[in-house]
């Protein structure tokens, strides 16, 4: 099994519940990671044998620009998206985190994972 990883793809956008949210918009943090059984027994030094992790960031890049209002569904389209576009995938995780979130609190970020 090999699993593949994009770690701290940073993102501005504007995700949130609140319009204030969607106005201003805020920092986002993707994480994910993708196991898979690889089509040869040795990779072979071949992209195309093994998942590249360049289409899963430009995957997110495009799920980001979709304004949504929750995290769930952010990360559940970005994760829709990966599996649709690499159905091999046994294992998928991704994260979303909202980096300073608008609480009445200091808190350095919320997240959502989902798994698939």
């Amino acid at each position: 099994m090999i699993k593949v990883g994009l770690h701290e793809a940073e993102f501005f956008a504007r995700h949130g519940y609140y319009k204030e949210e969607q106005i201003l918009g805020n920092y986002f943090v993707v994480n994910i990671e993708a196991s898979f059984h690889p089509v040869a027994q040795n990779i072979e030094d071949e992209l195309v044998n093994t998942l590249n992790y360049e289409q899963l960031y430009e995957i997110t890049t495009r799920q980001m620009k979709l304004t949504r209002q929750l995290l769930e569904s952010v990360a559940q389209g970005i994760a829709d998206d990966i599996m649709q576009q690499f159905p091999y995938i046994q294992k998928l995780d991704v994260q979303v985190k909202k980096r300073n979130p608008p609480l009445k609190g200091s808190v350095g970020s919320s997240s959502v994972t989902i798994s698939v």
